[in-house]
């Protein structure tokens, strides 16, 4: 991700309010305990009564907070307002305090790091120019904090300036830094929510097929009776053309009644040997044999007769993964693609191979990301390259696989590399 994708964003997500509640309640005990040991064990003069009213203030706040506040998650703008108050309330404790010469000035950027990591940029902006805006104050203008006796601390003006310098290079650090983590973090959230919402799916359909078989199963006995009952009135009824054509369209609609249920119950048995144990070598097989009978590209499944042919699990991660590969290799390839498999007592290993184009040199290292970038092109679930590629390697990674990605050295095209512990891929 590059400094301006970061910037340019305008998503948010919530803040949680039992977060801010803590972290607010471990800021006001910080404050008065420091308030307190530098007053009563350090004897540093400083407005005691003022500065407990301050925090008195931000107490009340987070009792507001907590009690006023219904949302257990946090708007942006609500988050903004909280955000900002304490970012006051510390600028006007450090101003009482020795300004820009207290060690505790640092903290006044964590408000602005809060913000860009959960919030939205203009929030981060609005929050990180108040607090550029206080230090320059503090700076300028503060209540000194003499020591006791006839000690005072003195800062050399170098060192005084240096400080706040200091300080907004560690913000605009921090900032960035938080930015760039929370887009990554939603980005992958929303991901895995769509990973969830497509397992969910294919579980529905699993429920679908399961009802579907019942009800065939079901509707066959009375079916049955039925057809024996058309029959015997057919006998019945004999050549009479008044009722002969009605009976024959009965027994030819009960029969095709039947022969629908049939092939319901036949899928259903298909599908119950889907979710059994199968050879690897036969599960490729199907994968491979559902795109031949769409593409016009050759496929060729690659197994040496002297490899193992492990029976493992068919599970929708598995079955899923490896056709979202195999169905991008089929996508981006010229002409063919080549699926290598290899496997041994140790090691169950699946080269997905092509002729395409490869994979460009800039998108290796995040190959497997929800979003990567490409030639200042971003490249998202519709290319096959940024969410489906993570769907697929968070699914199969599931499974105790590990996915690899490189070049296929016949062709230099793409290659995909999927590879389990044998033991491990039985034992699924």
């Amino acid at each position: 991700m590059k400094f301006s994708e970061t910037f340019t964003s305008k998503d948010s997500t919530k803040l949680d309010k039992e977060t801010l509640l803590i972290l607010r309640w471990i800021a006001l005990s910080g404050q008065f305990f420091t308030i307190i040991l530098i007053k009563f064990i350090f004897n540093f003069k400083l407005e005691l009564l003022l500065c407990l009213s301050i925090i008195a203030i931000g107490v009340l706040s987070n009792f507001y907070l907590k009690f006023k506040i219904k949302e257990k998650q946090l708007d942006n703008y609500t988050s903004t307002i909280f955000l900002f108050y304490d970012l006051l309330q510390l600028a006007i404790l450090l101003y009482l305090t020795g300004g820009i010469t207290n060690p505790f000035t640092i903290l006044l950027i964590i408000p602005a790091i809060v913000s860009s990591t959960f919030l939205t940029l203009r929030s981060t902006i609005n929050l990180s120019i108040i607090t550029i805006l206080a230090l320059v104050i503090i700076t300028i203008d503060y209540y000194p904090l003499p020591h006791t006796g006839d000690l005072h601390f003195h800062v050399p003006n170098y060192y005084l300036y240096g400080i706040p310098t200091a300080v907004i290079v560690g913000l605009v650090f921090l900032t960035y830094f938080g930015a760039r983590f929370g887009s990554e973090s939603r980005k992958r959230t929303e991901a895995l929510n769509k990973l969830e919402l497509i397992l969910a799916k294919e579980h529905e359909l699993e429920s679908i097929g399961e009802r579907a078989a019942a009800a065939a199963h079901s509707l066959g006995t009375p079916l049955s009776t039925i057809a024996v009952i058309a029959k015997e009135l057919q006998k019945e009824i004999g050549d009479n053309p008044k009722y002969s054509k009605d009976t024959n369209l009965l027994l030819s609609q009960t029969k095709r009644c039947s022969e629908i249920l049939k092939n319901i119950s036949q899928d259903k048995l298909e599908e119950d040997n889907f979710l059994s144990n199968v050879n690897i070598k036969d599960l490729l097989n199907e994968i491979v044999r559902s795109f031949t009978e769409i593409s016009q590209k050759k496929l060729s499944l690659i197994f040496e007769k002297n490899e193992l042919n492990p029976k493992i699990q068919r599970t929708l991660e598995i079955t899923y993964g490896l056709r979202n590969f195999i169905g991008n290799a089929v996508k981006y390839s010229n002409s063919f693609v080549d699926i290598i498999l290899e496997s041994n007592e140790k090691i169950t290993e699946i080269k997905i191979c092509d002729d395409g184009p490869g994979f460009s040199e800039d998108i290796f290292n995040v190959l497997g990301e929800p979003y990567i970038r490409s030639e200042n092109k971003i490249i998202n679930s519709k290319s096959g390259l940024g969410l489906g590629t993570f769907i697929g390697k968070t699914l199969l990674e599931r499974m105790k696989a590990t996915v690899q990605f490189s070049r296929y050295s016949k062709t230099n095209g793409a290659m995909v590399i999927i590879k389990w512990n044998t033991k491990d891929l039985i034992s699924i």
